[in-house]
C-alpha cells in the first residue's frame, strides 16, 4: 500500500508540474485504494485540466497490479479558502472571515501573501462632531493562524 501511496504522489506531482498554474488542495488515498484529488488553479481548474491529470496517474498504474478508483474534481466556488495560494489567487474579491475568536468579517481582500491577509470595507459611523452619520473605510489584518474559516461571497 506504500508504494501505492508513494507512486500516485509521484504520478501527481509530474500532473501538477506540467501544469503550474494548478495546485493541490487535497489528495486522499482510501485503505481500499479509492484516490480522490482535490485542485484549484490560479485561473481556475478546467474540465481539461482535470481529465489531464486524470490520465497522468490512471495510465501509468498497472490495473493488473493495483484495483483502484480515481476521482479528480476542482474546489466548488463558494469553498472554503485553506491555503495561502488561494488567498493570492482572490485578491479583489469579497471575502467572508471568521476569527479564531469567532468574529466575522466581510470585506475585500486588498493584499495577501504567505504570513496572511488585508481585508477593506466601509462602514457608516456617527460623526466625530455632530449629527448624522459618515462613511468611514475599516481595514483588518489576519494572519493565517487567527483564521477558522474564510470563503468567498459570490454576488
Amino acid at each position: 500500500m506504500m508504494n501505492f501511496k508513494k507512486t500516485v504522489t509521484e504520478l501527481l506531482q509530474v500532473a501538477l508540474d506540467k501544469n503550474p498554474s494548478l495546485f493541490l488542495i487535497d489528495l486522499k488515498i482510501g485503505t481500499d485504494k479509492s484516490i480522490v484529488v482535490l485542485l484549484d488553479g490560479d485561473q481556475g481548474v478546467t474540465l481539461e485540466s482535470c481529465v489531464e491529470v486524470s490520465r497522468q496517474i490512471e495510465h501509468n498504474i498497472d490495473r493488473e497490479e493495483h484495483d483502484f478508483s480515481l476521482e479528480v474534481s476542482s474546489v466548488g466556488v463558494g469553498s472554503e479558502l485553506t491555503i495561502p495560494r488561494q488567498y493570492i489567487k482572490n485578491k479583489g474579491r469579497t471575502l467572508e472571515v471568521i476569527s479564531l475568536d469567532d468574529e466575522i468579517f466581510k470585506g475585500n481582500l486588498t493584499q495577501a501573501d504567505q504570513e496572511g491577509i488585508i481585508l477593506e470595507w466601509k462602514t457608516r459611523e456617527p460623526k466625530p462632531v455632530g449629527k448624522g452619520k459618515v462613511t468611514v473605510t475599516k481595514t483588518k489584518n489576519l494572519t493565517f493562524a487567527s483564521i477558522k474559516k474564510a470563503k468567498v461571497i459570490i454576488k
